[in-house]
């Protein structure tokens, strides 16, 4: 990690001493902003990402020990270290039992204070790197391994592509793995220990996407009463992925061109450029072809977002995967509910492997972390299987895109059933936006009233 990407914050009341630590810690490479007090610095913090507060202890309106528990409820991975005179290193060691990291007293030689930030710049690009290698760890032992040829050709372009910039395009049915393979690509890049950040374009608003891609000035609009900082500047140095673009107004999509090509964005209410460096990663699971035939996806967008087209596929075209994918979640969700010596009954891994999962490897997972749930005795049964016996039911007699609907259908109602028919709540659980769900309803005509 360059120590550019070391995000410190000075908190001191001493405008001088501000001064002179921000010149000496900027000269030696790091990203330094300063604060006067307490409640300017909780402020700039709820707005921007921070590696490490120096803040002093007594400062007016907000002291340095509130300021330390404030940070902690806002983000306990905030490093402080807190700067005290001489003479007050009681209060220091008490401002630990708070949270604070570390203390350093203003009388001793500057070089200390460079000592102890640089060694926190170390261990926090240490924690950093274990992140990663263990959701790398994690992914590859259920997902990024595949006896499937196609799937397994895909893994191989990922891994041959990651340490180049060109955007990519995945597609692929809802449930996939989209946004894992996206994860992997730039877990597997020079971009690894910088943010990836994840947005769906689904579940905003027209009037909301805007904002949340590009932030906004404070009073650009109606409601705007700070500045916001957008999903492109999150994701600076690292990768941006934007999850179901297809979905994306084309309003925006204007915009999101523009900023894809120059690499430089305005936040609402500015016409200032801010240059960023950002590695663009989209997906979709809509025929995007379609979409410009209809005049709602710019055909000059497609082209700008798919140099490189990965196509997912469905996982009952993976059968040969599953037994790994059904014996990894039914472990991990076993220790996820505390219920390590449930015994998975034969005749249910054969029902699992024999099933067409229209919802994918998420549906896998539901399904396997309801017959958890389920199950009775310290065994699952095929009882505990639920929707899917449903399921299976219409598949023998229709096509599988009846048999597909009538499952959404049934799941919806399920979730509705389950949150009380509370519209939000269910969206959140399905990871679909209240308008879409409400779709649903219309659609199949389901009586909330009833389930109410």
């Amino acid at each position: 990690m360059e120590l550019k990407n070391y995000n410190i914050l000075i908190v001191d009341d001493e405008i001088e001493y501000q001064r002179v630590l921000k010149f000496i810690l900027e000269d030696l490479g790091y990203k330094v902003d300063t604060c006067s007090d307490g409640i300017e610095a909780i402020k700039f913090i709820n707005k921007n990402i921070i590696n490490l507060v120096l803040t002093d202890l007594k400062m007016p309106e907000m002291d340095g020990i509130e300021l330390i528990k404030k940070i902690k409820k806002i983000n306990e991975g905030i490093d402080i270290m807190v700067m005290t005179a001489f003479g007050s290193i009681e209060t220091a060691v008490d401002a630990m039992k708070y949270g604070a990291t570390d203390y350093y007293t203003k009388s001793e030689d500057m070089d200390e204070l460079v000592t102890k930030v640089h060694r926190l710049s170390k261990l926090h690009r240490l924690e950093n790197n274990n992140k990663v290698l263990i959701e790398n760890q994690s992914e590859s032992s259920f997902f990024l391994e595949s006896k499937n040829k196609v799937f397994s050709e895909i893994l191989e372009m990922c891994r041959r592509v990651a340490d180049t910039d060109i955007n990519i395009l995945i597609l692929g049915e809802s449930g996939v793995g989209k946004e894992v393979i996206a994860k992997y690509i730039h877990n597997l890049s020079p971009r690894k220990m910088e943010p990836f950040v994840a947005v769906n374009c689904q579940v905003f608003p027209e009037g909301v996407i805007e904002s949340e891609l590009f932030g906004h000035e404070k009073g650009s609009f109606t409601g705007a009463s700070e500045m916001r900082i957008g999903k492109f500047e999150q994701s600076n140095l690292g990768s941006l992925f934007l999850d179901e673009i297809g979905d994306l107004p084309i309003s925006t999509q204007g915009k999101l061109l523009r900023a894809i090509e120059s690499k430089k964005i305005e936040r609402i209410g500015s016409n200032k450029e801010i240059d960023l460096d950002v590695r663009f990663i989209s997906a979709t699971n809509k025929d995007l072809f379609q979409l410009i035939e209809k005049n709602d996806f710019r055909e000059d967008l497609f082209y700008r977002i798919n140099t490189l087209v990965l196509n997912i596929p469905p996982i009952r075209d993976r059968k040969e995967d599953l037994p790994d994918l059904i014996d990894f979640f039914i472990d991990k969700v076993k220790k996820e509910q505390k219920k390590i010596d449930i015994r998975v009954n034969s005749e249910v891994k054969d029902e699992l492997i024999n099933y067409n999962y229209p919802g994918n490897i998420r549906e896998l997972k539901n399904i396997i972390e309801r017959m958890i749930a389920l199950s009775k005795n310290g065994l699952v049964t095929k009882d505990e299987l639920l929707i899917f016996n449903k399921c299976n039911k219409y598949e023998k007699n229709t096509t599988f895109k009846e048999a597909k609907a009538k499952f959404e259908q049934e799941y919806i109602i399920e979730k509705l059933r389950e949150n009380l028919g509370n519209v939000a709540k269910t969206a959140t659980v399905l990871e679909m936006s209240e308008r879409q769900v409400w779709n649903k309803i219309k659609d199949y005509g389901i009586n909330l009233d009833l389930i109410r």
